[in-house]
């Protein structure tokens, strides 16, 4: 019987250096775009950017190592930043208020994310990753889920644009939907808050109906993403026991666990506890804003164009679905409770 090979040594800060540099000066080009043009936002423009230059310019084997590290090991550190901007004393009680129609919501994002996915034929991580940005945050969701299934670059690039797409359309919509409706400034702040992925969307949508409602969208937008935290246990957990069913014996739970979704609630207990001085706040944002936008841009720049676009349309329209059943459910919800 032979002996096990030995496991490839990991690679060292220097030869990670070209590659991070690249992810960096991108993902800095992105954050300037992204100030000038915040409806599209910076870690769209990075994803982008990465796409670009992946696909014609094409970076040497030796910016590798350093783009693998930024999308994956940047990618969690970005999350835990995340925590400190998210105090849970301030959105309990909105949570509360929010909780039936989240639920619902995130329920109906799953399903129909499971059933349009088999009817399309959509491949099993796409369909999560869709899933799961739909139904919690965007493109924050998909980078907290992208460790723990660990999908194809392309797949993970084709979601987050997908997403982007029916946020840009959501933004544009919702208002009008909105008044035409003749919501109030709770119920379409609930709305927005419910059936629009992005956070920066859902300001965008919630305050372009009104003040009151950007406000009241936005802490609902903020309870909704807290739950990514058991989202993510689930999906470790599911991983844990497919692969234990597959009689795997190089697998063990620890290894796969998100420990950094751990280090985001201590990071948010942290917030919560105000250990962090106000005047810290602003940059930790930037911080984690930043970090994003460099991790997005690395899985821009492992992402191969020729093989998403062999992907078709069916993703698209797997996005489109689960989009209107969440957005329709969120006001179903709200109808039968009597909260419109």
């Amino acid at each position: 019987m032979s002996a096990p090979a030995a496991a490839l040594p990991l690679p060292s800060l220097g030869q990670r250096m070209p590659g991070l540099i690249l992810a960096i000066v991108v993902a800095l080009v992105a954050l300037g775009l992204g100030r000038l043009m915040p409806l599209v936002g910076g870690p769209v423009f990075g994803i982008v950017l990465g796409i670009l230059i992946r696909n014609l310019v094409a970076p040497g084997v030796q910016f590798t190592p350093g783009i693998q590290f930024a999308g994956k090991q940047i990618l969690q550190w970005s999350i835990i930043a995340l925590g400190f901007g998210l105090s849970l004393n301030q959105v309990a009680k909105t949570g509360l208020e929010s909780l039936s129609v989240t639920l619902v919501t995130m329920t109906v994002a799953f399903l129909a994310a499971w059933g349009l996915g088999r009817a399309l034929k959509v491949r099993d991580k796409l369909k999560i990753l869709i899933g799961v940005g739909t139904a919690i945050c965007g493109g924050s969701a998909i980078a907290a889920v992208t460790p723990i299934i660990k999908p194809d670059e392309n797949d993970t690039a084709f979601a987050i644009s997908t997403i982007f797409l029916f946020n840009l359309v959501a933004v544009l919509l919702f208002p009008l939907l909105g008044h035409l409706l003749h919501l109030s400034d709770l119920g379409f702040g609930l709305w927005a808050g419910t059936a629009i992925n992005d956070t920066s969307s859902v300001v965008a949508a919630g305050y372009s109906f009104s003040k009151e409602a950007g406000d009241y969208a936005t802490i609902v937008k903020l309870t909704r993403a807290t739950l990514i935290i058991p989202v993510c246990l689930v999906l470790a957990f599911a991983v844990a026991w497919r692969e234990k069913k597959k009689g795997s014996t190089d697998f063990s739970l620890r290894r796969i666990f998100p420990w950094f979704i751990l280090w985001f609630l201590v990071a948010s207990a942290i917030r919560t506890a105000g250990l962090v001085p106000a005047t810290m706040l602003p940059a930790i944002h930037v911080l984690a804003e930043f970090l994003i936008i460099v991790a997005l841009t690395a899985i821009g720049l492992s992402a191969n164009l020729r093989k998403m676009a062999s992907t078709g349309l069916r993703p698209i329209l797997l996005g489109l679905g689960v989009w209107a059943a969440v957005s329709i459910s969120s006001l179903l919800v709200q109808l039968v409770i009597g909260q419109l």
